[in-house]
């Protein structure tokens, strides 16, 4: 009997392990601020086995790709990325005998560049402060690579539909199933917009009375085009891996109900709490979900009984020298 046990744990790869993470409630952050009725859930994407949501979309492409002939055995997988999808395809690359190649902004965190390279992938680092059409940007590098490299892939995250349809096919039914269909309000940060674009569709067509509630950092396009249909001079914000500096197709902008604009600071304290109160150690962009998420209950006036969910990307494990940094804090003005 012991012996069955312990085969029904065994796994094939560690890629088996994608999707599946659990939904906890939050208590203590919200038990003053809102009313009583209103429930705040939270689904927690750093169970994935290289601690983030983008495990999901990651996966889901490369084999697609594989299937297609897009990618073939001993190819290159290249793709420009602020660090969490890096390290996921970082991660399929090792278990699938695959060399790794991504390009992110100078921004973003050491321990995001040292785990991709932990995983054996090569990290081109290229210039924050430039524009996206630029040659120095990190989408351009990547696509030159790609173009230059013999037998390479070059997912696009950003522009790929698949990074929609992979959510709409796991973590939109799993979210369902998990909530037994008792949601009213979905709220999540925007990047590559895969993650609330798959699964608000999918949430919509059970229920369309479901509220679809992006997340923008100040600084980013997303939310003046949704608001007044104009795309503004983006401006450097300290978030990493939610908002972007031009549009992208990964984004179906017809599912969201509203966007709401965080602050690097609002999100950062946020980020702390979540990890001292609640026990929940996560990013940034969980810290702007849940600013979010307040804010919504707040200005919507909202008082009956109401189930919110907010989908918390990736781990604190990734922040350690930035959010979780005192003086990083005090040196940035967030304290």
């Amino acid at each position: 009997m012991a012996s069955h046990l312990v085969k029904m744990h065994i796994h094939p790869s560690i890629l088996d392990l994608i999707g599946h993470t659990p939904v906890v409630q939050l208590k203590k952050i919200p038990i003053n601020d809102i009313p009583e009725q209103v429930k705040i859930y939270a689904k927690l994407e750093f169970f994935n086995p290289s601690g983030s949501v983008k495990d999901r979309m990651a996966k889901y492409m490369i084999e697609y790709a594989e299937q297609e002939g897009l990618l073939e055995p001993g190819g290159v997988i290249v793709e420009n990325s602020s660090g969490n999808t890096g390290s996921a395809l970082a991660m399929i690359s090792a278990v699938k005998g695959y060399k790794c190649i991504i390009t992110m902004p100078d921004k973003m965190s050491e321990e995001k560049k040292n785990m991709m390279r932990a995983f054996g992938a090569e990290v081109i680092v290229t210039p924050t402060e430039v524009p996206p059409d630029s040659e120095q940007s990190y989408y351009a590098r990547a696509r030159q690579i790609a173009k230059d490299t013999p037998n390479s892939y070059y997912p696009n995250q950003y522009n790929n539909l698949k990074n929609i349809e992979a959510h709409y096919k796991t973590t939109g039914p799993e979210i369902w199933e998990q909530m037994e269909g008792k949601i009213d309000i979905l709220i999540a940060g925007v990047g590559t917009g895969g993650t609330l674009s798959g699964v608000g569709q999918f949430l919509k067509e059970r229920n369309p009375k479901i509220k679809i509630i992006a997340v923008d950092p100040k600084g980013s396009v997303f939310y003046d085009y949704f608001k007044y249909k104009k795309i503004i001079q983006p401006h450097i914000y300290a978030l990493e891996g939610i908002g972007e500096d031009c549009l992208v197709k990964a984004l179906d902008f017809s599912v969201i109900d509203d966007i709401l604009q965080v602050s690097d600071k609002d999100a950062f304290l946020m980020t702390r709490r979540l990890t001292r109160e609640e026990g929940l150690f996560v990013g940034g962009s969980s810290g702007a979900a849940l600013t979010a998420a307040l804010d919504y209950v707040k200005s919507e006036n909202i008082k009956g009984p109401t189930n919110i969910l907010v989908i918390l990307p990736d781990s604190g494990n990734r922040y350690l020298s930035k959010i979780f940094n005192d003086s990083w804090m005090k040196e940035k003005g967030f304290f």
